[in-house]
């Protein structure tokens, strides 16, 4: 946290409250799609494990039987169509440029579900009801999003990042103040495999004493070699020198986490979230991991697809595809679903 930017912070803060205080007392709109949505935000600016929980849930309701779409923003995209729907295939791959790089991932893990891009979510849900068998909608990124009125509200916070109304934005990475997650009806505490739990899951408790709390991890699932698509044995580096790099909300959790699943960290680099690497900037990188005696440059599966199409390493680049485990899965999935039969009878 900076304590220079804290007057800011104070200033953000009066900002967040009205524009809350306006969709409420119908100063703005707040629109409802037909099928039930099911937001997956969190409350800070990136980070805290988001993407990896939409695809849980995804997987889970598909198979329970459910047809879910994706909403998403395609935050960081290039400018092009304003909206862009992508049609479940097995064989399905696009452009992070063009839809942005937690769109592209998705779509790669999870190619039975539609997803439509578009910064207006309520006309990218009615494109979705107009174009697939949908019935329901998980809304990535959403907790923020009052212009869809949501069903479910489920909320990621990352136990390694700090929870106080002093870390607001600018001064900090939160993007409401603490008490926002009494809108929440599920909460999972990402990361637990690095930080103690209890004092996170307390305060949250005691801010919201009706939401079901969840403790989560995140997992090794398998390597990917960046320049073929194919899979990277993951014994080829166990005890060999690697330098680890990133751009994601918080890459002192990758780091740790590599470190965590048995890997030798020589060097490791981070940069801004959503970053779009140059030929020139990976050059430098490949330098920089040779000087520290790397033998491979390894990522996150997210930052793959940010690399440049065309780029030969002079070492290899391997991608870490990683997934969410929650330790209470069954009530997990009983309270999601619980919340969703109320809403789909109700309607």
């Amino acid at each position: 946290m900076n304590r220079l930017f804290t007057p800011l912070a104070l200033g953000f803060r009066v900002g967040v409250a009205f524009r809350r205080t306006a969709y409420r007392r119908g100063w703005f709109k707040t629109h409802r799609l037909n099928r039930p949505v099911v937001s997956v935000g969190n409350l800070t600016a990136g980070g805290a494990g988001k993407t990896p929980l939409v695809m849980y849930i995804a997987e889970r309701l598909l198979n329970r039987g459910w047809n879910p779409v994706i909403l998403t923003r395609g935050y960081g995209r290039r400018r092009g169509a304003d909206i862009i729907s992508l049609a479940p295939g097995s064989g399905r791959r696009v452009d992070a440029r063009e839809v942005g790089d937690e769109p592209a991932l998705l779509a790669r893990a999870l190619p039975r579900v539609p997803i439509v891009v578009c910064a207006d979510r309520h006309r990218a849900g009615q494109v979705a009801e107009e174009s697939f068998p949908v019935d329901v909608h998980l809304l990535d990124d959403g907790f923020q999003h009052w212009r869809l009125a949501r069903d479910v509200d489920v909320v990621a916070l990352d136990v390694t990042q700090e929870f106080s109304d002093w870390a607001l934005l600018p001064a900090g990475r939160l993007r409401e103040p603490c008490a926002a997650v009494a809108r929440a009806h599920l909460v999972v505490l990402t990361r637990t495999e690095l930080c103690d739990p209890l004092t996170l899951h307390d305060r949250v408790h005691r801010l919201n004493p009706q939401a079901r709390i969840f403790l989560s991890t995140t997992s090794l699932r398998n390597f990917v070699d960046v320049q073929s698509g194919g899979p990277f044995a993951v014994q080829e580096l166990r005890g060999q020198p690697l330098c680890a790099f990133c751009g994601i909300g918080n890459p002192s959790a990758f780091f740790a986490d590599v470190r965590r699943w048995g890997f030798s960290v020589v060097a490791e680099v981070a940069f801004p979230d959503h970053h779009v690497y140059s030929v020139e900037e990976l050059r430098r990188l490949t330098h920089r991991a040779r000087r520290a005696g790397a033998v491979a440059l390894l990522t996150t599966e997210k930052d793959a697809l940010n690399l440049p199409p065309a780029w030969d390493s002079e070492i290899p680049v391997t991608a870490c595809v990683i997934q969410t485990e929650l330790r209470e899965a069954e009530a997990f999935e009983a309270a999601l679903l619980a919340r969703l039969e109320t809403v789909r009878v109700g309607k």
